[in-house]
């Protein structure tokens, strides 16, 4: 007999609200489960990406890891995929996305930092004077492109990207 621990069902018996962090996977596919279905997991897309931010989860799928860098859109990892799991039309998001800061922001702790709103070429990130004497930031979520050059950059980790929904 092993004893194995179910930490989902301890902590729902607990009424613990658990958090699933949802994965990211290449830019543009067509669905997570198409995804998983048809992906050979041959690793091609990891070696065009020149950001090295595709990295091989633990389930054995390439997903994105933000933590080492921003995605440029390049396409490569898409182009080096011979399977059928990308959309044609490359003008959407690439992922259905949300952008988030957590409240541990230094600017939200009334401590001086624009790091984020710096690295973003797409200008989703501003900071504004409303209270306080340290401007605070403001998204524009229509505005942000998902490529995630905000992430690596936030001295707290403090700023995350979160999938709207998995997709089908």
């Amino acid at each position: 007999m092993t004893n194995s621990v179910n930490r989902s069902k301890r902590n729902f018996l607990r009424g613990r609200k658990v958090r699933q962090v949802a994965t990211f996977r290449l830019p543009w596919i067509t669905s997570e489960s198409q995804f998983l279905k048809d992906c050979s997991q041959c690793g091609d897309c990891l070696s065009v990406c020149e950001e090295n931010i595709i990295v091989k989860g633990n389930d054995g799928y390439p997903q994105i890891d933000f933590s080492k860098g921003e995605c440029t859109f390049c396409g490569k990892c898409v182009d080096s995929c011979s399977e059928p799991l990308f959309k044609t039309d490359r003008t959407d998001k690439a992922w259905p996305s949300h952008f988030n800061i957590k409240d541990n922001c230094l600017a939200k702790s009334d401590v001086y930092c624009q790091s984020c709103r710096d690295v973003c070429d797409a200008r989703a990130i501003t900071f504004s004077y409303s209270n306080g004497a340290i401007a605070q930031p403001q998204i524009n979520q229509q505005a942000c492109n998902s490529c995630g050059a905000c992430i690596q950059t936030c001295p707290t980790d403090s700023t995350e990207l979160l999938l709207i929904q998995e997709l089908n």
